[in-house]
């Protein structure tokens, strides 16, 4: 295989990686798996409580009346607080609920579980190698977010 064919595979693979844990998260959580769209701003708002949404849909690269559908959608399932900045009535403020916090907890406790399981599966230095490549896929991630 050639390098941008391997290249090609670890960005199918990471995308299918990415998929097959949100799924089976949900799954073992026994929820309904949320949209893409929803949980990437979820993961906005966390990453920065109090955020706008105009802001949000700079930084996710959506337009504006995307945002206020995620926005009313995830407020009406009591993930997301949206509030009126004091200082400037007509600028929409979001923050994660509390059950929003605590399924977002709940997620990750699954994905952990999921990975220690699958992780068991494999002999000892497949496993050893792919732990060993976190930092690296740590520093790839800080690259692309350049």
């Amino acid at each position: 295989m050639s390098g941008e064919e391997q290249v090609a595979r670890l960005g199918a693979l990471v995308g299918e990686l990415h998929r097959l844990l949100r799924r089976s998260a949900a799954g073992r959580a026994h929820r309904v798996v949320l949209p893409e769209a929803q949980v990437e701003l979820l993961l906005l708002v966390r990453a920065e409580p109090g955020i706008s949404g105009k802001e949000a849909a700079r930084r996710l690269g959506t337009a504006p009346n995307t945002i206020s559908t995620l926005v009313h959608d995830l407020v009406d399932a009591g993930l997301l607080d949206r509030e009126r900045d004091p200082a400037d009535r007509r600028v929409i403020r979001l923050r994660l609920t509390e059950a929003a916090h605590a399924r977002m907890a709940d997620h990750a406790r699954h994905r952990t579980a999921l990975l220690t399981d699958a992780l068991a599966t494999l002999d000892p230095a497949a496993r050893d190698a792919v732990l060993a490549a976190v930092p690296h896929l740590d520093a790839l991630l800080t690259a692309l977010c350049r």
